[in-house]
């Protein structure tokens, strides 16, 4: 669709007077190289920049109005909350049912007045955008950067909306619940028993950012650490150094998802003047363990980072003070200690150093002390290279390089330093009761049209991919990807922003049933080419289906009736003569997914999709195995048995069986060390076996056939 075409589709009527004239200008690119014959001349480019800038004039003086009128109207809202609260005292006269009701439909006046605002600044910034890009293309003048310096000094697509939505955040809290919001103690949440731990991401497109934090904000509130201080953008800063050798191993374990794989970094929030670092290690464990994926880390003071890496600042002296204070108990102090000390160990000994960076604004949803729903999403998602690889030392000795901070988006990096991830990244973390449903609303969320499920996404992964494709060989399988436009129709027309107040801010399709993984992400785990399309036969399949699913002919339908007929019958068939253990491939499933996206692979590599492996798949194949030697002794049996009959014909019928016999146990083999071999690679290979099963069936029915046929010529 031409931008001109979505503009009018997408714009927001009662603003419709300050957009952008985006077809005016179009109209009068075209009609001056018309009139002049094709020649662009100074004259026109005059022209064509002064209606260039009534129309930014236009729309930042319209945005900084309505900016005002937003800010003005939460002022006066907050005010007469705290009024309507304040009220609840006993010795007042207490607030009707009414009063939370208006304040509740104003507030939600003011959320769509936000809304509207980003939509209205991103929509007219991508229309100047737009046209000087047509006009450097058909002019040949090079406007871009005298009017992006014109942008600068109106730039009223800069507005960041963050500390407006902690503001409505807080005030929406207390008037959903009546003045009494959940209170506790913000990082807690984790002691729960008996629960279901389920983190699922998702991209978002930079146009639904801002909508995606007001539909949340309704449900959860902003989770704020301090909520005595003012909120600062610097607040929402995180950054990690992540760790790892020229070898990447980390990089190859977190990819692959070896057992035991760890992910080392170290981490601070806010600038670069705090003081606390958190040194953390990520382990993953596979479900067969029994033992879940952890994440333990501890503090350091900034100045004792390098000694402690190399070796000079012990473990032990790291916690001689919490010792001292007594603070903790002496069994969780010994606990932070022996994970200071296997982390320094590991260091020295396989040699890490800083490899790569990410830096994130993040917004945190959560009831405080509540950890059951847990939503965040991070912005402006950076990974900076801080490796010296290349022989050039970016920490110039340090743990960490000093030439950036919070400043995004980094321009005084060269372009091979920075990755500047191009979506938000959305993280729900959810914990439920054994048997307990998470909220409808969350569904609804992460079925819309604003996400883009992408399973297993990795900051650290990305950043290795990315900026050290000199070093790795195998690349994640959403890297191949990254030009696809995730933005996608509304599935539901009403689910958004809405100014009714009686209709439904989030419609829910759904009023019930089981949330499953496949719902939860919005796609199978395998669907790496992030398709819009809705495949009926994956709809209850999830990314712990396994690839081969039991054969589902007896359930094909096909226009014809006689075609279903024989699907009915050739299902019946291996159902009864094949022991159930027929399977077909996951629909979706790509089996060569490198042969697939060879067009868009790097030369010398691979994509890698991790494929969780159980020991009882091991069992399988050695039972199967055991199986298919039990058939070929039998056979073998039945050879020596009708060989001592003595006549010609048993003699035919015992080599042929022999024959069979020797056919299955060398199949049965082959098959063993090949099952072995794939398993062990993790490769997503057909492991079913459509030809074994058939062609013994084919072997022991010639065998018997020619048995009669001898017999009948001996007769």
């Amino acid at each position: 669709m031409k931008f001109g075409e979505h503009l009018r589709k997408a714009l927001i009527k009662n603003y419709s007077f300050y957009y952008i004239s985006y077809d005016d200008l179009k109209h009068q690119l075209k009609k001056g190289l018309k009139d002049n014959d094709y020649q662009w001349s100074n004259e026109l480019e005059e022209e064509f920049l002064a209606a260039l800038e009534v129309e930014l004039d236009k729309v930042y003086s319209f945005t900084k109005v309505k900016n005002t009128e937003v800010n003005r109207r939460i002022k006066e809202s907050e005010k007469y909350v705290y009024e309507v609260v304040d009220a609840l005292q006993p010795v007042k006269n207490p607030p009707q049912e009414q009063d939370f009701e208006d304040l509740e439909q104003e507030l939600s006046d003011i959320i769509a007045d936000v809304h509207d605002l980003a939509k209205f600044t991103r929509l007219n910034y991508t229309g100047f955008q737009k046209i000087v890009k047509k006009h450097d293309k058909t002019t040949k003048f090079n406007l871009k950067p005298i009017f992006q310096a014109r942008l600068n000094h109106k730039p009223f697509y800069k507005d960041n909306y963050d500390n407006l939505i902690v503001k409505l955040s807080k005030l929406y809290d207390l008037v959903r619940t009546r003045g009494n919001p959940v209170k506790g103690d913000s990082s807690a949440g984790g002691s729960q028993q008996n629960f279901v731990r389920q983190t699922t991401k998702y991209w978002v497109h930079p146009e639904n950012i801002t909508e995606l934090k007001l539909i949340i904000l309704k449900h959860l509130p902003v989770l704020v650490f301090n909520a005595d201080k003012e909120f600062e953008p610097e607040d929402s800063a995180i950054t990690s150094i992540y760790f790892d050798n020229e070898d990447m191993d980390l990089y190859y374990g977190r990819l692959r998802k070896d057992e035991g794989a760890e992910a080392i970094r170290l981490r601070w929030y806010g600038g670069m003047k705090s003081e606390q670092i958190f040194v953390e290690r990520k382990t993953h464990r596979e479900d067969w363990t029994g033992e879940k994926s952890v994440k333990a880390r501890f503090a350091l003071k900034e100045k004792k980072v390098n000694s402690f890496l190399t070796g000079d600042f012990t473990a032990q002296q790291a916690f001689e003070k919490m010792r001292k204070d007594g603070k903790k108990s002496p069994q969780e102090i010994d606990n932070l200690e022996r994970l200071a000390k296997e982390v320094q160990y590991r260091v020295l000994k396989e040699k890490y150093r800083p490899v790569m960076r990410s830096f994130y604004n993040r917004t945190a949803f959560q009831l405080p002390g509540d950890a059951r729903v847990r939503i965040s999403l991070d912005t402006e998602l950076s990974m900076i290279r801080e490796d010296d690889f290349d022989g050039y030392d970016r920490t110039h000795g340090n743990w960490r390089r000093m030439d950036i901070g919070v400043d995004y988006p980094f321009s005084q990096l060269p372009e091979k330093d920075i990755c500047r991830f191009p979506y938000a990244v959305l993280e729900v973390k959810l914990q439920t009761q054994l048997g307990q449903e998470p909220p409808v609303w969350v569904r609804d969320l992460v079925t819309s049209h604003l996400v883009e499920a992408v399973p297993k996404f990795s900051k650290f992964i990305h950043g290795g991919a990315s900026l050290l494709t000199d070093h790795v060989d195998l690349l994640p399988f959403w890297h191949t990807q990254m030009d696809v436009d995730i933005r996608k129709p509304k599935i539901q027309q009403e689910y958004g922003i809405r100014r009714n107040p009686q209709a439904r801010i989030m419609a829910s399709s759904t009023s019930g049933g089981e949330l499953d993984e496949e719902e939860l992400t919005g796609s199978s785990y395998t669907g790496v080419h992030f398709s819009n399309d809705i495949n009926p036969l994956e709809e209850d399949l999830d990314e712990s289906t396994p690839l081969l699913l039991p054969n589902t002919y007896t359930n094909r339908r096909s226009e014809s009736p006689i075609t279903t007929f024989l699907y009915h019958l050739y299902g019946q068939f291996l159902h009864y003569f094949n022991d159930d253990r027929t399977f077909t491939v996951k629909p979706g499933t790509n089996f060569d997914l490198n042969e697939t996206f060879k067009d868009k692979l790097p030369k010398g590599k691979t994509i890698c999709v991790p494929i969780r492996i159980e020991p009882k798949v091991y069992f399988a194949n050695e039972r199967t195995f055991l199986s298919w030697l039990s058939i070929g002794m039998l056979l073998g049996g039945t050879a020596m048995y009708l060989l001592n009959y003595g006549s010609n014909s048993s003699l035919t019928a015992s080599i042929s069986f022999f024959i069979t016999s020797l056919f299955t146990i060398f199949y049965a083999i082959y098959k063993y060390i090949w099952r072995v071999i794939m398993i062990r690679e993790k490769r997503a290979a057909q492991y079913g076996d459509k030809f074994g099963p058939n062609m013994i069936c084919a072997f022991i029915f010639l065998s018997t056939f020619t048995t009669f046929l001898f017999k009948f010529l001996e007769k």
